[in-house]
C-alpha cells in the first residue's frame, strides 16, 4: 500500500464543509488507497496550531476521495511514485499563501474599535428588570464586547501566523533568513499573554459589578477595567507593530511547492521571465528595464503525465549582507529547492550587463552544474558565434532536455 502525504490549509476545509473563512491554517493528512477495494482511507488528521492532539480516522470512499481533491484545491507532485496498481497513487500539496495574513493593528486602533462597539452594542440592547439591574446589564454587557473583540483579534494573529509544526523547512530557513525569528515568536507570545490577561481580567471584574450595590460603584469598576485593559494593550504595542512589519515581509514570500523544481537564474532583464512564460505558459510581467523581477515569479510545466514547477530568480553577485529581500530568497531557492538551474545569458548588452558579469555569475553556480540557455537570438548581436565558450541550449533542446530529467527524477 502507498501511503500520501496531503496537506490541506482548514480554510478549504472550511469553505467545501463549513461555509467560508479566512483563516490560512495548514493541517497535515495521510491519506492510503487500498490495492483490491475501490476506496482510499484518511489514516491520520494532525492539527497542530488547532490541537495539537487533534488525531482521527475515517474512512471514505472513492466519490468522497475524488471530491477531497477537486475541493481542496491540491496540486499534484512529482514526488508521488507512481504505482500501476494503485488508482489513487500521486502526492498532492497546497501552496503556501502568505498573501492571506491579515494586518495586524496597533494597540490604539484595537482599543478604539472596541470601546465603540461596546457603546454601540450597550445601547442597542432592549434590557428588563430594575433599574440597577438594568445598569449592571449595561456595564457587564461593555466589558464583555471590549473583551470579545480584542481577544478575538489576537486570536486570529495567533491562528493565521503559521507555525513551524506546519512549515516545510525551506520556510523555515526563509523566515529565519528575512526575519528576527526569535523575535517574532515573542511577540506572538506576548500576543497569547495579553489575549490571556484581559481574559482573566474580565472574569474578575464582571464579578466585581455583579456584586457592586450602587451605580457609581457599577461605574468606577467598569473605569478600573478600561484602564488595565488599556495599559496591557499598551505593552504589547511594539510587539504588534513588529508582527505587522513580519507579516509585510512575509506577504512577499514565493508560492513554492515541494516538488520537482526548475529555477531559471540570471541578471535582471536577460530574458529569464520570458522564458519562464514560453515553459510554463503563464504570464508574468517583463519590461525592457533592469530590476523587472521584483519578485520570485512561478510557473508549471506538464512533462508526460507529471507537473514541473518552475521558477525565475534574480542572480545577483552582491554579497549576502548588501542582498535585499528578494535577492535572499532566490539565493535560498537556488540553495534548497533547484534541482536543475537553467542558466540565461543575454549576448546582445541590452540588459546592461556585460559578457564577462554574466561569466561571473555563471561561475558563482558552478556547483549547480546548470543548463545554459541564450536569449534575445532574434536580434543580430544577441546570437552566439564560435567564440563563445559554454554549449548551449535552443528553446525546443532545453524544453526536451528537462522534461528528460524530470522523468528521469521520478524513476
Amino acid at each position: 500500500m502507498w501511503e500520501n502525504r496531503v496537506m490541506v490549509s482548514v480554510e478549504e476545509m472550511r469553505l467545501s464543509s463549513e461555509g467560508p473563512t479566512s483563516t490560512p491554517v495548514m493541517m497535515w493528512a495521510i491519506i492510503s488507497g487500498c490495492l483490491k477495494k475501490r476506496t482510499a482511507r484518511l489514516i491520520s488528521v494532525a492539527m497542530p496550531i488547532i490541537s495539537p492532539t487533534s488525531m482521527k480516522v475515517v474512512s471514505i470512499d472513492e466519490p468522497l476521495f475524488l471530491r477531497l481533491k477537486k475541493n481542496f484545491t491540491l496540486y499534484k507532485s512529482i514526488s508521488g511514485l507512481n504505482n500501476k496498481h494503485l488508482k489513487y497513487s500521486s502526492c498532492f500539496v497546497v501552496s503556501m499563501n502568505f498573501e492571506k495574513l491579515f494586518p495586524v493593528e496597533s494597540s490604539k486602533v484595537l482599543l478604539d474599535a472596541a470601546f465603540r462597539r461596546a457603546r454601540e452594542k450597550s445601547g442597542q440592547k432592549k434590557l428588563t428588570g430594575g433599574w440597577l439591574e438594568i445598569i449592571k446589564k449595561k456595564e457587564s454587557i461593555k466589558l464583555d464586547v471590549i473583551q470579545e473583540t480584542i481577544v478575538s483579534k489576537f486570536d486570529n494573529i495567533l491562528t493565521q501566523f503559521p507555525q513551524t509544526e506546519a512549515l516545510p523547512e525551506f520556510y523555515i530557513k526563509l523566515m529565519k533568513l528575512t526575519l528576527d525569528f526569535g523575535s517574532m515568536k515573542k511577540s506572538l507570545g506576548a500576543v497569547n499573554w495579553a489575549a490571556q490577561r484581559l481574559r482573566m481580567l474580565h472574569r474578575e471584574y464582571v464579578r466585581k459589578i455583579n456584586k457592586a450595590a450602587d451605580p457609581v460603584q457599577m461605574r468606577n469598576i467598569s473605569k478600573e477595567f478600561y484602564g488595565r485593559a488599556a495599559s496591557t494593550l499598551k505593552q504589547i504595542d511594539e510587539n504588534l507593530k513588529y508582527l505587522e512589519e513580519c507579516r509585510r515581509t512575509m506577504k512577499k514570500y514565493p508560492d513554492v511547492r515541494e516538488m520537482f523544481t526548475i529555477c531559471i537564474y540570471g541578471f535582471p532583464n536577460v530574458g529569464k521571465t520570458t522564458l519562464l512564460n514560453k515553459l510554463a505558459s503563464t504570464k508574468a510581467k517583463t519590461a525592457a528595464y533592469a530590476f523587472t523581477t521584483i519578485s520570485i515569479n512561478a510557473g508549471y510545466m506538464k512533462a508526460g503525465g507529471t507537473t514541473i514547477q518552475v521558477l525565475d530568480l534574480p542572480g545577483t553577485l552582491a554579497r549576502p549582507e548588501k542582498m535585499n529581500n528578494i535577492e535572499l530568497q532566490a539565493e535560498l531557492v537556488l540553495k534548497e529547492m533547484a534541482q536543475v538551474v537553467v542558466f540565461v545569458f543575454d549576448l546582445s548588452s541590452t540588459s546592461g550587463y556585460s559578457i564577462e558579469k554574466q561569466a561571473q555569475l555563471l561561475k558563482k553556480i558552478e556547483y549547480k552544474k546548470p543548463l545554459i540557455y541564450v536569449s534575445k537570438t532574434d536580434l543580430p548581436e544577441g546570437k552566439p558565434d564560435k567564440s563563445f565558450p559554454y554549449r548551449y541550449y535552443s528553446f525546443e533542446e532545453l524544453k526536451e532536455e528537462l522534461e528528460k530529467l524530470s522523468k528521469d527524477a521520478v524513476k
